[in-house]
């Protein structure tokens, strides 16, 4: 069975975008792509919410993403990439699917699947279903040194306590410091 890991950028007070979803307070150079990379090869597929599946299908099949990041870009389009959304008429970018209905169960059968793990990118809403539902197996937190004072919080829509093992750190040169836990089960 494979994992299902979420990955998603946050602020010291724990916002994940501004409250109009300004993110351009993420620090991201060389080193945080270079993570970027690596986190891409170990994936099998890719799933989103609806806003942030609109906002990677607007940049990463492009020729400027191409131009600028052509072994990312690479990555996120060849991969599979679930879109979960009840509004989206369509999913036009390479090689994705769109699913309407039962979350909870597409997952769960997406991680009996063979293959490398999968990744939840951003997509809070999303992921507090799947908290809510014990489905996400590890979290991966990239906190930005930045306080915003307020925004969208990373963990809106979670309506129960959730304890978490913490499985490692890592700090960037930038000032990120990446948290990675996985569910208590005690």
């Amino acid at each position: 069975m494979r994992k299902l890991i979420w990955f998603n950028m946050a602020t010291v007070d724990g916002f994940f975008a501004g409250p109009n979803a300004e993110i351009d307070w993420h620090r991201v150079d060389d080193e945080f792509n270079q993570f970027a990379i690596d986190q891409l090869k170990s994936a099998g597929g890719l799933l989103f919410g609806r806003v942030t599946y609109e906002i990677m299908a607007s940049y990463w099949p492009t020729s400027l993403a191409t131009a600028n990041d052509p072994v990312v870009a690479a990555k996120m389009n060849s991969l599979l990439k679930v879109v979960f959304s009840r509004s989206l008429e369509g999913a036009g970018w390479n090689n994705t699917r769109l699913l309407r209905e039962n979350i909870p169960g597409e997952v769960a059968q997406l991680k009996q699947e063979r293959g490398k793990d999968l990744f939840l990118l951003g997509s809070a809403r999303l992921a507090a279903t799947l908290i809510q539902t014990r489905l996400i197996d590890e979290y991966r937190i990239m906190v930005n040194p930045v306080v915003l004072g307020c925004g969208q919080p990373l963990f809106q829509g979670v309506k129960e306590r959730l304890g978490l093992r913490l499985l490692g750190t890592r700090t960037f040169h930038n000032g990120n410091v990446l948290l990675r836990y996985e569910p208590d089960t005690e």
